[in-house]
């Protein structure tokens, strides 16, 4: 593993987490900000990650695509407490490109799919009745056929500025290392717990 490479950090631990954690390892809060600058946090699952950036995917009317939409920029925090290890990222966020996001989509289970056509991520919904009212709807429409990604999803990528890792230890003497972009490279800086 590059000591220089975020990324390659990422992945190893990231494996690690995947083997370690009962819970579910892809799960990340996503903290974006909304056009009056009032913070918002929610858990999200990351859907991928390579060189380019972090990955995840929502309906594009939702609050987080909203809040990106005005301020394209955002932070990431896993926790994985079987390794007592923390990971934050921050940066600009973009939506993928729509093969991108087509090719995740078609590989989520059916019932993924079709609650995709039904909800209307964060508008307000009358009562649980409505929402599987859709669905149905969704499955009467499409059948046994094909379903395809509905024009209002898919993906952002998070492109890092910062990434620090942060390991705990015996009497809060924890480990933080800090990478910052500098270009098409990175600085590391340790921080004090």
């Amino acid at each position: 593993m590059s000591a220089q490479d975020p990324f390659e950090k990422f992945s190893e631990l990231f494996d690690r987490a995947r083997e370690a954690e009962t819970a579910d390892a892809t799960a990340v809060a996503l903290a974006t900000v909304d056009g009056e600058g009032r913070p918002s946090a929610r858990m999200v699952l990351l859907k991928g990650v390579d060189a380019r950036g972090f990955v995840f995917f929502t309906n594009y009317a939702s609050r987080k695509a909203s809040d990106l939409a005005r301020n394209p920029r955002a932070a990431l925090c896993f926790y994985w407490p079987a390794l007592y290890t923390q990971v934050r990222a921050e940066g600009e966020v973009a939506r993928v490109e729509e093969p991108e996001s087509d090719a995740y989509f078609a590989s989520r289970p059916r019932g993924h799919k079709l609650a995709t056509w039904a909800s209307r991520q964060s508008a307000v919904l009358a009562d649980r009745r409505e929402l599987l009212e859709r669905y149905h709807e969704a499955e009467g429409r499409f059948g046994d056929g094909e379903i395809a990604r509905p024009p209002w999803w898919g993906g952002f990528r998070l492109r890092p500025e910062t990434i620090e890792f942060w390991h705990g230890f015996e009497n809060r003497l924890h480990d933080r290392l800090l990478y910052r972009r500098e270009g098409d490279a990175w600085t590391i800086e340790r921080l004090n717990p």
